[in-house]
């Protein structure tokens, strides 16, 4: 059933359409922008629209609501100014029928057009150095299937804003490797740098990114144990230092220091121009012994295109993704706790977690869980978030 004729939410678009094109331009309403999922529930029956029931989960989501019941309590308590926008007519849609439409609705289509439309409001990095997208999972502990596995996701975060640009169920019988093209094919990598752990330091990946126009660097260890002894072996104690950071936070005194070579004709990994070691020195404040951890990278970059401190931020950005994301998604959302899980549930909510998140940063939000609050306490606080 279409929305309410009334209602400013797409009645120029079918809830039924075609997926999205991506050569169409992105609608500057996020309603508007996830009209292109298709609904997946017979006609018969139907009370309300798609689009209805995912603007009430988006916006609850945005006043910081966990579950289902959440979204319903939200959806019951909107004001006639709300109702019309989102295209609610006599009654709210209830908790079974949110329930029921989550657990149906393709998960990648929605993370798709959500992704394109915050990767659209997203601002272009302010350096001149390349855009830096780290890729990372994370296990949705309490959404466990009936094989007894928890949910896994794999998303791709820009480091620089802090907006999620894509997620991707990482299939139970296999592991993060095989989620890592597609979820880099939704999203427009040319000229950015992509960060990831050493699982993904793998010979396809690469030949993957250089194909698609984008770079890499890869964290190497005993996964590719060729690799991570010909780059422990390099002559590092004659190179001299490219870059040293020292910080005091949180505690601890922390150093870092980088160095740079070309990588030799011997090292067999595709594209590899230029290998790094990178060196963490950290001692608690009320200490005095330090603990020193080395870490060998890799990236196609030559020296002209990437300095050493742009690779020490780029290393450190990309273990940002823990603390602006995973735990924003565990403390604020209590994802760990939540036990949804049947059907594509988890990682549509997920996927509505990383939106606010997002889009809560891309106001400025300097805390995620005071920016909920300010929602929740008036309805209408979302309306601005939703352009």
């Amino acid at each position: 059933m279409p929305a309410c004729a009334s209602s400013p939410i797409l009645t120029v678009v079918d809830q039924r359409q075609a997926p999205l094109d991506e050569r169409e331009p992105v609608p500057v309403d996020l309603l508007a922008a996830v009209s292109a999922v298709t609904d997946p529930r017979a006609r018969r029956g139907v009370r309300h629209g798609l689009v209805t029931i995912l603007a009430v989960a988006v916006c609850a989501v945005l006043a910081g609501a966990r579950s289902y019941v959440a979204i319903a309590e939200w959806a019951h308590d909107l004001t006639p100014v709300m109702r019309l926008r989102l295209g609610v007519r006599r009654s709210a849609p209830s908790e079974s029928t949110i329930r029921r439409t989550l657990q149906a609705v393709d998960a990648d289509a929605l993370d798709a057009v959500i992704s394109r439309w915050l990767a659209a409001h997203t601002p272009p990095p302010s350096s001149s150095g390349p855009r830096m997208i780290a890729v990372d999972g994370k296990t949705a502990r309490g959404a466990r299937g009936p094989d007894g596995r928890p949910a896994h996701l794999l998303a791709a975060f820009d480091q620089a804003s802090g907006v999620v640009l894509g997620q991707a169920t990482v299939d139970g019988k296999t592991n993060e490797i095989t989620a890592f093209g597609p979820l880099l094919d939704r999203i427009d990598i040319t000229g950015a740098l992509i960060t990831a752990d050493a699982l993904h330091t793998q010979h396809r990946h690469a030949d993957y990114l250089t194909g698609r126009g984008a770079h890499y660097l890869l964290t190497v260890k005993g996964n590719q144990p060729s690799l991570h002894r010909q780059l422990r072996t390099l002559p590092w104690a004659a190179i001299p230092a490219a870059d040293v950071t020292r910080d005091k936070s949180h505690g601890r005194v922390e150093s870092r220091t980088v160095k740079l070579t070309a990588v030799p004709a011997g090292i067999g990994f595709p594209h590899a121009r230029l290998a790094a070691q990178i060196t963490r020195r950290r001692r608690p404040r009320t200490s005095r012994g330090w603990r020193t951890e080395t870490v060998y990278a890799i990236t196609d970059l030559t020296h002209d295109q990437i300095r050493a401190d742009q690779i020490a931020d780029a290393v450190r950005g990309h273990w940002s993704i823990e603390n602006r994301l995973h735990w924003i998604r565990d403390v604020v959302f209590a994802e760990d706790h939540s036990q949804i899980r049947t059907g594509n549930g988890p990682a549509v909510m997920a996927t509505l977690r990383n939106l606010a998140v997002s889009r809560h940063r891309l106001t400025g939000a300097p805390n995620i869980a005071a920016a909920c609050r300010h929602v929740s306490r008036h309805p209408n606080r979302v309306l601005p978030l939703l352009t």
